[in-house]
């Protein structure tokens, strides 16, 4: 990005060409130095150091106001960029909107233009609950809440980076808070509890797509699930699968006749199949299934039990995210084009169909241990310890 603005401008120095640039110089360096207000970090000694050469009228290495020049430059880049889009790490991303060409032209054509500390009002993210986690950093934090303050930075980055990554509609699931919202049209439009990955089976952050739904989905049980949880069940009860809907299946998803199979040689190191549980309303993914893309097989999904609901506690599951509004949230993301009754009326071994989207939906799979009640600040458990 540094670079590229140099490439752009056609001069080696843009900071010290002149008496004037290097006064702007200076007063970015004063906005920089007070970062932490924004929830960034700030490197005080390099912009004391940055500073002497700044202060140096008579210096006439020019190699080193080219360093300097370039460093004056990357860091106000970089909190231009950080200050708009956040700093967010996700396990797995596919989501990204490209923006360092706008950074460097939002500096470019704030040369002059009014005092830096305006610039940055105006380039400061405007969403509501990020106005509110930034006053009560700066207003209710003190030097000993470490890690209040680093949760409330981390939820400051969340929003920059949704303000910026999630279009007119898009999907938050807040894991610690176990809840999942529906945006369209930069609007809340739907909003449900959820049940998340319990502390020995983490639900990943994930930025990724729904491309399609599923109605009536099988549930292809994960291996680990079925070596280590199922198969000592199906040892010791031999009519467990048929009262439980499983029928197992091959590598290639061929059903296999368990009446032929010696279940007592088997172990969770040497069991050669899968469990698939048949479709229905008392699937354990329920009657709808929202795919995404990502490495760990986490999906969205509807429940048959729906009880753990009403707990405060939700953080119950494999991995992957159980909605309490599935149908709702499937009919607005399909334009109102869901057969609900067929849903609701479905049987076992219902014919199992995928609809796909018109245009992939962002979901983003955020650890934010803090949310906005009532324009209020509550602080969650963290509940994998993620905030150090």
């Amino acid at each position: 990005m540094v670079q590229k603005f140099y490439d752009i401008n056609h001069e080696p120095l843009y900071w010290l060409s002149s008496k004037k640039s290097v006064k702007r110089a200076g007063e970015w360096l004063s906005t920089l130095e007070s970062a932490d207000r924004f929830g960034l970090i700030s490197d005080k000694l390099q912009i004391e150091q940055i500073r002497s050469v700044l202060n140096n009228r008579n210096i006439n290495d020019n190699a080193l106001k080219e360093k300097t020049d370039k460093q004056v430059t990357g860091m106000i880049l970089h909190f231009i960029k950080n200050l708009q889009e956040g700093k967010v790490s996700f396990e797995y991303s596919e989501v990204k909107t490209p923006r360092d060409s706008v950074y460097i032209y939002q500096l470019m054509n704030s040369r002059y233009k009014g005092a830096v500390a305006k610039l940055v009002t105006r380039l400061d993210c405007k969403d509501p609950d990020y106005k509110i986690y930034e006053k009560y950093l700066n207003d209710s934090i003190t030097a000993k809440d470490t890690l209040k303050r680093k949760t409330l930075v981390r939820a400051m980055n969340y929003r920059r980076y949704l303000n910026i990554n999630g279009k007119s509609e898009y999907i938050v699931a807040n894991i610690p808070a176990t809840e999942v919202e529906y945006y369209r049209k930069d609007k809340l439009a739907l909003k449900m509890r959820s049940v998340a990955g319990k502390k020995k089976n983490p639900t990943p952050t994930i930025a990724s797509y729904i491309t399609n739904i599923v109605t009536f989905p099988f549930w292809n049980v994960p291996f680990s699930i079925a070596s280590k949880e199922l198969l000592p069940k199906v040892q010791k009860d031999n009519s467990y699968l048929e009262r439980n809907n499983f029928e197992v299946v091959d590598s290639k998803g061929t059903v296999v006749d368990d009446l032929d199979l010696n279940w007592d040689t088997y172990t969770d190191k040497n069991f050669p199949y899968f469990f698939r549980e048949s479709t229905g309303p008392n699937n354990s993914l329920g009657v709808l299934k929202f795919n995404l893309q990502n490495p760990f097989s986490i999906y969205l999904h509807d429940t048959n039990s729906k009880g753990a609901f009403a707990k405060d506690y939700r953080l119950l599951s494999h991995g992957c995210i159980r909605l309490e509004k599935p149908v709702e949230l499937a009919d607005l993301l399909t334009r109102g084009k869901l057969d609900v009754y067929a849903l609701k009326s479905g049987k076992k071994d219902t014919e199992s169909k995928t609809i796909k989207l018109v245009q992939k939906v962002p979901v983003f799979i955020i650890y934010m241990p803090v949310k906005v009640v009532a324009k209020k600040v509550v602080f969650l458990p963290d509940v994998y310890g993620l905030v150090k």
